[in-house]
């Protein structure tokens, strides 16, 4: 049997209004020409798709189209946006700024830097795993050029002050950059009201196709981004390669679905939330990662204290879900984001995340609360049957 999916963190399945557009951009009776191929009506036609998903995406985020600049996804989307702009800088001169529970696709290529000479400051989150303004402000020096903080985090789904980190970054006159992969489709983004200079996001967190995602850079801003793939000089010169139609098409259709409105599919997807965690809270011994933070919709990180994760995962075959972010779950190491929180080593091992979406229906909840509760009472009821017999 197909498990139960909540795992939307991971990736979402791409809409099937998405993939039934993709294709029309992939045979040969389709548009499957090469946008840069300006001799003739194959070209043209490609080039005009991937235009009109340029609007689409930046409709999403309330940003002008040439703003848009096509990448394979948030990593590469991350990677430009800080190497391209601490490389306009001699090392001494650009200090980095960002969280410990930023996603590896932040805080890699922070190391990166940090192994090449340039000093970065990761500060550490408070309880709820969110970072303030004030913790940002504290920690910038004369020579300060970017801060990276993600949106909404990827294990707990809860939601950093962005509009106040942006505030403080346009005062100051620093770059600010925003790993918005997790919030996009999910809560509603402005990057002019957040004073955003550079925000990255990725197609299969919101029902489009992996492999694509996007970096919005303002263009109000003295910022030269550096490319970091040459040849070509495509997207303006600042990420070259052979434009893939049917995937930005994925994603403009993805958008557009998203630009029709999604409150009403938010205020779904956060009842079905709600409902999955009270009937946990009701097993006793259940703690919510993240406290009473602001959190997107459809994600929960919740600790089952005094039961093994991975055990827990084990006794829960028919439902699809996770210990934390997907790039990690090889990982027999605790969660560095839940640690990074304040949480012992046993309590982010007891942690599970649950994140639902577009497709998620009751029943699937109902089923999902009906296997967690026989998995969780019988491995506490086994647990302390055992820890009886060693007494003895």
């Amino acid at each position: 049997m197909r498990p139960l999916y909540f795992d939307y963190a991971a990736t979402t399945p791409v809409d099937d209004r998405v993939a039934e557009k993709m294709m029309a951009y992939l045979t040969r009776d389709g548009e499957f020409g090469n946008p840069a191929s300006r001799s003739h009506l194959l070209g043209w036609m490609a080039e005009e798709a991937v235009e009109d998903a340029r609007n689409e995406v930046a409709d999403l985020i309330q940003a002008d189209s040439r703003e848009i600049v096509w990448t394979s996804g948030a990593t590469e989307a991350n990677n430009l946006a800080i190497k391209g702009v601490a490389e306009n800088y001699d090392p001494a001169d650009c200090h980095l700024i960002s969280c410990g529970t930023e996603h590896k696709a932040v805080l890699d290529p922070l190391k990166y830097l940090e192994s090449r000479g340039y000093p970065v400051t990761i500060l550490a989150p408070n309880a709820s795993g969110t970072v303030s303004a004030a913790a940002i402000a504290a920690a910038i020096t004369e020579q300060t050029r970017l801060v990276s903080i993600m949106a909404v985090n990827n294990e707990t789904g809860v939601c950093n002050p962005i509009d106040e980190i942006g505030a403080l970054c346009a005062e100051k006159g620093i770059y600010f950059h925003v790993d918005a992969a997790q919030a996009i489709g999910k809560i509603p983004f402005d990057v002019q009201s957040a004073q955003v200079t550079l925000l990255s996001m990725s197609a299969h967190k919101f029902y489009g196709p992996k492999g694509m995602g996007a970096l919005y850079v303002r263009r109000r801003s003295p910022l030269n981004l550096v490319a970091q793939i040459q040849g070509g000089g495509h997207e303006r010169g600042m990420r070259s390669g052979t434009l893939p139609t049917h995937q930005i098409v994925g994603i403009g259709a993805a958008a557009k679905i998203l630009n029709g409105g999604f409150d009403d599919e938010a205020e779904r997807i956060a009842g079905l939330r709600d409902r999955l965690l009270q009937a946990l809270l009701h097993l006793g011994e259940v703690s919510i990662n993240g406290g009473a933070a602001a959190r997107v919709p459809g994600l929960l990180n919740v600790c089952f204290h005094g039961v093994d994760g991975e055990a827990l995962m084990l006794a829960v075959r028919n439902l699809a879900l996770s210990t934390g972010s997907a790039c990690n779950s090889a990982s027999i190491e605790p969660s560095f984001v839940l640690k990074a929180m304040g949480l012992s080593d046993q309590a982010a091992h007891s942690s599970l995340r649950l994140s639902l979406g577009r497709y998620t229906t009751e029943a699937d909840v109902d089923g999902a609360i009906l296997s967690l509760t026989e998995a969780v009472n019988s491995l506490r009821k086994q647990a302390y049957s055992n820890k009886g017999t060693n007494h003895e």
